[in-house]
């Protein structure tokens, strides 16, 4: 695998002991090559989002191991000591919610993290500005999250998630909120950026409109993926 894949070996996660004890995950396996978007479709509680937050570093795995390019990052059990660098120089999250800092303008939400990796403020606030500009809100650069709808709110999240150029993004329903225009300029910029930069890309959705878009597709239900070809239709 070259350096910004991701791959899922064995990957399980359970809650309780014993008797009592529930597995969101059971012997996960997937594989997003650089450049790559994938979609991981299921129903509610299903595992979806306990997998994202596995392979973000969010919550522990039980077992498995979790490779992010030529890294090894779980192997039953961290593997990388600093899990928040890991976080914000690696991996891109897309939430559902926006979760926008409410006393900072739209620029300034995005251009954060980059600050915080070190990036200077002017460059930082040019790639907010372009990212903005991509999704149409870049009217709104300078309001707060207060003063922007809801759509205009995730528009900015999903800007936030990207700025950092990451190895590898996370989107949660990055399209729930928005229109059918607005959906298709999302896939449209997270194909362009898996390109650009070989970033891997996995989206969770039940988006009946971007769904055909992939080209290939991950089913989970009760804990288990399995892979299957998608449309790959144009966007």
């Amino acid at each position: 695998m070259s350096k910004n894949g991701i791959r899922i070996e064995g990957l399980s996660k359970r809650y309780g002991e014993g008797d009592t004890a529930v597995f969101a995950l059971k012997d996960v396996n997937m594989v997003v090559e650089p450049g790559e978007v994938v979609g991981l479709i299921g129903p509610s509680g299903s595992g979806k989002s306990t997998l994202l937050k596995c392979l973000g570093a969010v919550i522990d795995p039980t077992a498995g191991r979790m490779t992010l390019g030529d890294e090894v990052i779980f192997d039953n059990g961290w593997k990388v000591r600093d899990l928040g660098a890991l976080r914000r120089d690696k991996i891109g999250f897309v939430f559902q919610a926006p979760y926008l800092i409410p006393f900072l303008d739209a620029t300034d939400n995005v251009a954060l993290l980059p600050m915080l990796a070190g990036v200077p403020n002017k460059e930082a606030r040019t790639r907010a500005l372009e990212l903005l500009t991509a999704l149409d809100v870049q009217h709104r650069a300078q309001a707060m999250p207060t003063r922007l709808s809801g759509g205009e709110q995730q528009r900015v999240s999903i800007a936030r998630g990207l700025v950092n150029r990451p190895p590898v993004i996370l989107a949660d329903e990055p399209t729930a909120p928005l229109d059918s225009e607005r959906a298709m300029a999302v896939v449209r910029i997270l194909n362009d950026m898996a390109r650009k930069l070989e970033t891997a890309i996995i989206v969770v959705t039940h988006d009946e409109k971007i769904i055909p878009t992939f080209k290939r597709i991950y089913h989970i239900r009760d804990g288990v993926t399995h892979e299957e070809a998608g449309e790959g239709r144009e966007f």
